[in-house]
């Protein structure tokens, strides 16, 4: 778009001030000329003022402010405020505002007041200048500004649609950009884009519509969005044959912009001011290439420029400091078994170079050899110390000898083979011996060991073997490179075995091993007395030592690959002398055999059987008997294999018991809870040969669910399988029932029958004299003391009972200790006295057998009734006038009395007061004497 200047030129009338410069200071100096253009191409106003001579003159500091506004607004949209210190040139002023709206898209007006620094008053302001925009003047149809934009991402932009005069702008939008519409009139509408991002289309298209249908009516436009170019930041330039100079860079980010608007590159020379004469092309990078002539120092700038932007990268340099060669062509090579010498090509035009070979080995090693002799046409390597008959890879690439630079491109890499040779060490053999009827069968085991090398393309293997006494025949046979063992047959003697590698050139050295004279096998004769021992492996292997002992060259031990299988895969390794130990990491489980070997003759030395991993059983024990009690059960699992049939070495038993509806709980068991949180109870067997075991502390008449696991040191293997038993019932507990239930039972259904006999004996009614209704008569009362003599007492009724039961029933007839009474008359009789006979009883001096009663209830010796059956000590047996004495009617005591009943009358021979015997209503009872 081509720059449009529209100059408004206003020329006001001067006023020539004549004042002192105090005066000027305070004096009004208003703008006298004003001037407005817009620069279209940058959206752009420029402003041009004055404010006369005088104010130039006097050389003032003044301030201007300076105020914008758009058509059909009322506030300003810029106001700023502009110093300036005025000079006697006259030279007008000049300021520049950039617009965010495009010029076209509406008029714009500016205005100015003046006023001195050192002054508080400004002058009026100018009259309004006018620039006038597209909106005054479009009459063929709605318009876009910017029509074609390059907007940088990331920045803001608006847009603007100015429609026809007496037309309203209908629509006004754009795809694929977010956006928001802004209408200032009917005639002018408003896009603003804020932080434009680069979308997936080239462009964004925006379109504009009037209130009509018609083709007039309709306007677009396209705005690019992209980025100004990146700084170059691995310029460099080099040459390859001093002749031509070749600068290269890398293009940077991608800045969304192409064709016409992208990135354009300019190469020149600051020494001689001259541009570079060179195309640029790009690909993966950009280069430029072009003649260097006699100059040797250069600094180049290079120049990269879009609508956005432009950067600069600079470089300065030597030519001959520069040298970047060609790389090396026409690799050629001479071969030897253990030599090779390589040739090349090479492009230098007057400077000399510095090559290095690479030479990659068939392990993949690489190895760097550097040479810089060379001749005119071509240079060569001698690479030494290399291995017979084996494939070698070499390339070569150089540099500049003097002043390096960096090394050339690699040349194309040559594969080499070198010249077969004798093969070089021994080979690995090994035997195994089984003895057969009448002689042996030797199986020969060989392997090329770590320093043997066949340094040939086609290898054979011969074995050869004779009786080591001599006087036999040498057997001989040969055996293709695909073989590694053969099966011989021998005698019991001694033999001697040879084993050699052959290539086209010759022999290898031979393997000699000693075969024993015997009659079994060697594992038999020699190694019978020896233990096997177990070991355990680890993460890295199974781990063996072994004593070493001086007289051994070397130690051997070897297992089977696969121990279950025939062939089992024997498998051997030999280790140095000062060894004593080893890590085997191959395998599940093995026996492995260690022997010393020394003049080519072996000795079993050691047995070990270990696992590199252990796992858990394959199986479970099966219990094969099962024996029951009401409080345990034994289990037994006699035929559970703990050999190498196992996938490891059984450590012992798990036994798991709980109830079926219960958590188990048994003495003697530590708790196992399973996936599904039911808690079983687990005990140990640390024995693997112990197969039988007894839980104990069950319960009779009870449900259980058991189960035997064995583990080894990879665990076992999850309960899935249980046995179930019923425990007997306990006959002990039913006795027990018996004893503790039923027995106390029928005493005490017994003693409820005879409940009152029972009582009686044991408990008999003591009966309270202060009770008595014959205490309640008045003729028994002395004055105020109640009086009961024995002689007012009639019974009604005398019991005698002279049996020896009756005696036992009672416990003062049992503690009595008058020896009379066994000889007492033990017949029964009832008695009724008669009212008229005389109740005194005299003394009868003749021996004769008496019956009698005492109650002892009513002695002052028992006055507390502590003790109510206690005999009282002043009954003495043998005294037969005692009961006399005692059933005189004229003796009483005072039964309320205290003092009275401890001091009662005395007969001689009685030696406290006289007892009531009982009392029942009025009625008495007692024993006749």
């Amino acid at each position: 778009m081509m720059n449009h200047f529209i100059v408004l030129a206003v020329l006001l009338p001067l006023r020539t001030c004549y004042t002192t410069h105090s005066q000027q200071e305070s004096t009004v100096f208003p703008v006298t000329y004003l001037n407005v253009s817009k620069e279209l191409a940058f959206q752009r106003l420029l402003v041009e003022w004055d404010v006369g001579k005088s104010a130039h003159d006097a050389e003032l500091a003044m301030s201007f402010e300076i105020q914008v506004r758009r058509t059909g607004e009322t506030t300003t949209v810029w106001t700023e405020f502009h110093n300036v210190t005025l000079d006697k040139s006259g030279d007008p002023l000049h300021w520049m505002w950039d617009s965010d709206l495009p010029l076209e898209c509406m008029s714009h007006s500016v205005r100015i007041r003046t006023k001195a620094e050192a002054s508080k008053i400004w002058s009026e302001w100018s009259p309004w200048k006018t620039v006038l925009g597209l909106d005054t003047l479009n009459d063929s149809g709605p318009q876009i500004f910017p029509n074609e934009k390059i907007v940088e991402e990331g920045s803001d932009i608006t847009l603007c649609c100015i429609g026809r005069k007496g037309h309203v702008i209908e629509e006004f939008s754009l795809y694929p950009a977010p956006h928001v519409f802004n209408h200032t009139n009917s005639q002018i509408g408003l896009l603003t884009l804020k932080n434009v991002a680069h979308q997936a289309v080239p462009h964004i298209t925006v379109y504009c519509r009037e209130s009509c249908t018609e083709e007039e009516c309709y306007d677009h436009a396209v705005l690019f969005v992209g980025k100004p170019p990146n700084t170059p930041n691995d310029f460099s330039c080099e040459t390859q044959d001093m002749r031509t100079v070749t600068c290269t860079w890398s293009q940077g980010g991608d800045t969304y912009l192409y064709g016409n608007h992208s990135p354009k590159y300019t190469l020149s020379e600051e020494f001689s001011q001259n541009p570079i004469p060179c195309t640029v092309t790009c690909s993966e990078q950009c280069s430029c290439s072009w003649d260097i002539g006699q100059q040797r120092i250069y600094n180049i700038t290079m120049t990269v420029e879009n609508p956005l932007g432009k950067k600069t990268a600079m470089d300065v340099f030597d030519v001959t400091h520069r040298i970047y060669p060609a790389a090396p062509f026409q690799l050629w090579e001479e071969c030897r078994d253990t030599e090779i010498t390589l040739y090349w090509k090479y492009q230098n035009k007057g400077f000399e170079l510095f090559c290095q070979t690479e030479v990659v080995q068939p392990d993949g090693k690489v190895e760097l050899h550097n040479s810089s002799d060379s001749h005119l046409h071509y240079a060569s390597i001698t690479l030494s110390g290399l291995q017979p008959y084996t494939e070698y890879t070499a390339r070569v690439h150089c540099a500049a000898a003097q002043h390096f630079w960096r090394w050339s491109e690699w040349s194309e890499a040559q594969t080499i083979r070198t010249m077969e040779a004798t093969p070089s060490g021994k080979l690995d053999i090994w035997r195994e011996i089984t003895q057969v009827q009448g002689g042996r069968n030797v199986t020969l085991f060989w392997k090329q060991a770590p320093g043997f090398r066949a340094n040939g393309g086609s290898i054979s293997y011969e074995v050869t073997w004779e009786k080591e006494e001599g006087g036999s025949k040498l057997e001989r046979m040969s055996f293709s490179s695909a073989c590694n063992s053969t099966r011989i047959s021998i005698d019991n003697h001694s033999y001697r075995v040879s084993i050699m590698a052959k290539n086209d050139v010759n022999y290898s050295l031979p393997s000699v091993l000693i075969i024993p004279r015997g009659t079994g096998t060697e594992e038999e004769l020699s190694g019978s007395e020896l233990q096997e021992e177990q070991i355990n492996g680890t993460d890295d292997g199974i781990f063996i030592s072994w004593e070493p002992r001086h007289m051994y060259d070397s130690y051997i031990i070897d297992w089977c690959n696969f121990p279950t299988l025939q062939p089992c895969d024997l498998q051997w390794k030999r280790f140095r002398p000062n060894t004593s130990s080893a890590l085997i990491n191959s395998g599940v489980r093995y026996n492995f055999h260690i022997y010393g070997s020394v003049g080519n003759r072996v000795s079993l030395l050691k047995k070990k059987t270990g696992y590199l991993r252990e796992l858990p059983p394959l199986f479970d024990p099966k219990v094969e008997k099962v024996e029951l009690t009401f409080n345990a059960v034994t289990l037994s699992w006699d035929s559970y294999p703990t050999n190498e049939s196992q996938s490891g070495f059984v450590r012992g038993y798990h036994v798991y018991v709980s109830p079926i509806q219960e958590v188990c709980s048994l003495q003697g068991s530590k708790k196992h809870v399973l996936p599904d949180n039911s808690v079983l109870c687990k005990y140990t067997i640390e024995n693997p040969e112990e197969k039988r075991y007894t839980v104990e502390h069950l319960l009779s008449n009870t449900k259980y669910k058991l189960a035997v696991k064995a583990y080894t040191g990879g665990g076992e293997t999850p309960i899935v399988n249980f046995i179930y038993i019923d425990t007997p019932f306990n006959s002990n507990m039913l006795y027990l029932l018996v004893l503790l239930v039923i027995v106390p039972s029928l005493v005490a259904a017994i003693c409820r029958w005879k409940l009152n006999w029972v009582k009686e004996c044991c408990c008999p009614v003591i009966p309270s004299p202060n009770k008595s209704k014959v205490l309640s008569f008045k003729e028994f009362k002395n004055g105020s003391e109640k009086v009961l003599k024995i002689s007012d007492c009639i019974p009604d009724m005398l019991a005698v009972d002279n049996k020896a039961e009756t005696q036992e029933l009672h416990p003062w007839s049992q503690l009595s200790s008058a020896p009379t009474e066994a000889k007492t008359d033990h017949n029964s009789s009832w008695i009724y006295p008669n009212e008229n006979e005389e109740r005194a009883f005299t003394h009868t001096p003749t021996h004769q057998t008496h019956t009698w009663f005492e109650n002892f209830a009513y002695s002052s010796h028992f006055a507390d009734e502590s003790c109510p059956y206690q005999i009282p000590e002043t009954l003495e047996t043998g005294k037969p006038e005692l009961s006399v004495v005692l059933y005189q009617p004229h003796y009483y005591f005072d039964i309320f009395n205290e003092d009275a009943a401890s001091t009662p009358r005395e007969t001689p021979g009685r030696k406290t007061s006289l007892r009531y015997i009982s009392q029942t209503d009025v009625h008495c009872l007692g024993r006749r004497l």
